[in-house]
């Protein structure tokens, strides 16, 4: 006698589950092959997500996407746990149209990555370990401290201007600010009223503990560079001029690994070393470099290709033949990329960098 079964069995089917994510919630949307089955809000809990689908699609596969940002990857890494797939995505990587743009809601946001992701639409970003991310957030810290840091300088010479306070002749370069004896000075400079006084103290102080927690920093990450993990590639990287301390295991913890970049164009568009381009019928434009980019990373290869522009002889020749139909700064761009090949070449390559002349 065939009897009635009630048990639900998804098996061969794929559910994708699309997640608008923010601290206090979740915008979820699910959908299968063909249909949408639910847009809701849940807490932001991976556990409860992972429940509902169990109890909703037993024995189906399970795929999840959301977009990258402030919770970095910890939400990808408890998925994958529970034999979920999940993408990180770059948001401006979403297929989006005109409609979801003008009118903006965590729910269409949801829709729009659980659509994409049925429709094989989306590309997730590199995952890096658990280990490289917290050794880039040392790297990120030495970053955060070195900004503070000139933010503090910058409102005590600020202050200083405010007051009419005029440097001595000991101290009109500002080759000499900063030092010791700078410093010393700035303890004196007088104030008429004791809040005044407080107030320009209290910035030194701030001054002195930032360059204390700098310092602290710095033998941080010099005992990081000489751990079996970055040691060989450290070196390989400060074999070539303008790369120190800093901007070495900077790039080696965000890169992580330098064979993900099949060649250099990739890993210069990953870093925004390209220029924008604009393409219709016979007019072909190209404009500045792309605002797409790793900020950091970019910022500090610029900042290396200055000092490597005066200390290597090839990229010195090819800059001021560049200064000569444009203007420095645009030079200097087409320098950092050129730094860039290097970096890839001694990594890939595992050969120290040799100075050149070109030819």
């Amino acid at each position: 006698m065939q009897t009635q079964s009630n048990a639900l069995n998804f098996s061969g089917q794929n559910i994708y589950v699309g997640i608008d994510v923010h601290k206090t919630s979740w915008s979820v949307t699910i959908m299968s092959e063909h249909l949408e089955h639910k847009t809701f809000s849940q807490n932001p809990d991976v556990d409860i997500l992972h429940q509902y689908l169990l109890r909703h699609f037993p024995g189906a596969s399970y795929h999840s996407a959301y977009e990258s940002g402030f919770c970095g990857y910890w939400i990808h890494r408890e998925l994958q746990s529970r034999q979920m797939n999940c993408l990180v995505v770059n948001a401006a990587d979403v297929p989006t149209t005109g409609k979801e743009k003008v009118n903006k809601t965590d729910k269409r946001d949801s829709r729009k990555i659980a659509r994409s992701l049925s429709n094989g639409e989306l590309t997730g970003i590199h995952i890096p370990t658990r280990q490289t991310q917290e050794d880039r957030s040392l790297l990120r810290c030495h970053y955060a401290i070195s900004k503070n840091l000139s933010r503090e300088k910058i409102r005590i010479k600020s202050l200083l201007n405010f007051y009419g306070i005029h440097h001595p002749a000991k101290f009109e370069k500002n080759g000499t600010h900063w030092s010791k004896r700078y410093l010393e000075w700035l303890k004196t400079v007088p104030m008429e009223y004791e809040t005044g006084k407080d107030a320009i103290a209290l910035l030194i102080k701030s001054v002195e503990e930032l360059r204390k927690l700098k310092l602290e920093v710095n033998r941080k990450v010099r005992h990081l560079s000489c751990t079996d993990r970055y040691r060989e590639n450290y070196q390989l990287m400060t074999s070539i001029p303008g790369i120190g301390l800093i901007t070495g295991m900077t790039l080696l913890t965000e890169i992580e690994n330098i064979s993900r970049f099949s060649n250099t164009d990739l890993l210069a568009a990953y870093i925004g070393l390209i220029p924008s381009c604009h393409s219709s019928g016979e007019n072909e434009q190209d404009g500045r470099i792309t605002f797409r980019s790793h900020r950091l990373m970019r910022v500090m290869l610029v900042e290396s290709a200055w000092k490597a522009a005066a200390k290597d002889p090839a990229l010195h020749q090819a800059f001021l033949k560049l200064c000569k139909r444009m203007e420095a700064n645009k030079a200097i761009i087409r320098i950092a990329r050129k730094l860039l090949n290097r970096i890839s070449f001694v990594l890939k390559n595992k050969q120290e960098y040799v100075c050149c002349v070109v030819k």
